[in-house]
């Protein structure tokens, strides 16, 4: 007799070796766009997101499902301002921490507040619906990136300059994520999925020095209650891959910018199950069926059976088509059709992008920031580059241009090629990737854009 789905995603997040691969394709408010609703309204509503986790389930017929993709819920209530977008998950606009609030000053969290109780209200009529065979992930907002979320880029200079301060923070946002956690857990969530994207941006050191300690008392809490704890970083996270796999969750989730062998071997050795790396946009959003299975046959031959969960690397683009999803997710269910797939998806879709033209980067007065994102107003560590390129072009005045590639868009695509940036989020200075998938300080950017003005343009 064939086990459920839910067995399967179980199993496999437990570090088993299981009949076939886990399949979770992250529905977040791509669900709105398969009800034909606006992701704005989507994620402010119990009934719509319930609506399109059905439609989800109906037409990928996932293992896992998350109740929502948002890491914005927790800044919310502790008094972020969002930016809303009818596309996309909204941003954070405002920083609490870095408009002169300090900690005692934050609103107290509470999952009563807010989006907490829709979310909570969808999550227990989608159990109710698919909960026997589905299993139901509970997502909540890393320490570090919540931490990112009131402090803003300020947190990397406090890191040195008053780390104190920034261990306490940790502190309080891994117990807001405790509290975050047991709302689900409360309301029947199966898994729980720490995403904590931003750690891509630090030094192994400063995981361990910040981040470690914070995340091991919410993974044993997760524990404690009963439940499996995932650890999702997107971005390229190859270096932080070690010291997350010492923590103590139960299986480690990466995005195409990881190598998923490499991943592999390192989750294996530390007893870890893993997840990942579908592309999201060349292949899944930009690419054809074919695309899709043949991604998906990849990984799954990488994954090789044990402890793996095919996945995306993050939450699905709004506009993905669902057919290349469904194509993916039947690799991973049918053995026969993934033989079938491997005689007839033999060729790879190849795009030189010889239309995309580059500026002139070495004519005019002016110096030119590429910044190359999934999307900024979706992605988090996205945002964040580019308010990092916008306030540096503000210092310095009209001599500096920011453009945005927004690799979700054939454009994006072909800029990120055609300028071998290799890494999401990435900034180009007039033509060349220096700051890749890292963030910069403020002084270290202004540094190398007039480095580049003075190169260009004389003392």
């Amino acid at each position: 007799m064939e086990i459920c789905g839910k067995e399967v995603l179980l199993q496999a997040i437990h570090n088993h070796r299981t009949t076939r691969p886990a399949w979770v394709p992250f529905v977040g408010c791509h669900g709105g766009a398969l009800i034909g609703v606006h992701a704005d309204d989507y994620l402010r509503s119990a009934e719509l997101i319930t609506q399109g986790l059905l439609a989800a389930d109906e037409l990928y017929r996932p293992d896992g499902l998350p109740v929502t993709f948002d890491l914005q819920m927790e800044a919310e209530v502790l008094g972020c301002e969002l930016r809303w977008a009818p596309d996309g998950p909204p941003s954070v606009c405002s920083h609490p921490l870095a408009e002169g609030a300090e900690l005692p000053d934050l609103p107290e969290f509470s999952t009563a507040e807010a989006r907490f109780p829709l979310t909570m209200e969808a999550l227990r009529a989608t159990k109710a619906e698919i909960g026997e065979r589905v299993a139901i992930y509970g997502l909540i907002c890393g320490p570090f990136t919540l931490g990112l979320h009131l402090l803003g880029n300020n947190i990397f200079l406090e890191m040195f300059d008053t780390p104190a301060r920034v261990q306490e923070l940790m502190s309080f946002c891994a117990e807001v994520g405790r509290q975050a956690a047991d709302a689900y857990i409360d309301n029947g969530a199966d898994v729980i999925a720490v995403v904590d994207p931003m750690v891509s941006q630090i030094s192994p050191e400063h995981f361990q020095q910040f981040v470690a300690e914070p995340s091991n008392a919410l993974f044993d809490h997760i524990h404690e209650r009963g439940r499996p704890a995932s650890l999702f970083c997107c971005g390229d996270a190859t270096r932080n891959l070690e010291v997350r796999a010492r923590t103590a969750c139960d299986s480690i989730s990466v995005d195409e910018n990881v190598d998923l062998a490499l991943l592999r071997d390192i989750a294996r050795a530390h007893g870890k199950s893993f997840g990942g790396n579908l592309q999201l946009t060349v292949v899944l959003l930009l690419g054809s069926e074919d695309d899709a299975k043949r991604a998906a046959l990849e990984c799954i031959d990488i994954g090789d059976g044990e402890g793996y969960i095919l996945a995306p690397g993050c939450d699905l683009p709004f506009d993905t088509p669902p057919e290349n999803v469904a194509a993916a997710g039947l690799m991973a269910r049918d053995e026969y059709e993934r033989e079938v797939a491997r005689r007839l998806v033999t060729t790879r879709r190849e795009d030189a992008f010889e239309d995309i033209e580059l500026p002139d980067y070495e004519g005019g007065d002016t110096v030119i920031l590429d910044v190359i994102t999934l999307d900024s107003s979706t992605c988090a560590p996205c945002q964040y580059m580019v308010d990092a390129a916008r306030r540096a072009a503000e210092e310095l005045g009209r001599s500096v241009e920011v453009r945005e590639h927004k690799i979700t868009r054939r454009e994006g695509l072909g800029m990120l090629c055609r300028l071998d940036a290799g890494h999401v989020p990435t900034i180009c200075i007039d033509g060349v990737p220096t700051f890749v998938s890292i963030i910069p300080d403020q002084l270290r950017l202004v540094t190398a854009i007039r480095r580049r003005l003075e190169e260009k343009l004389g003392p």
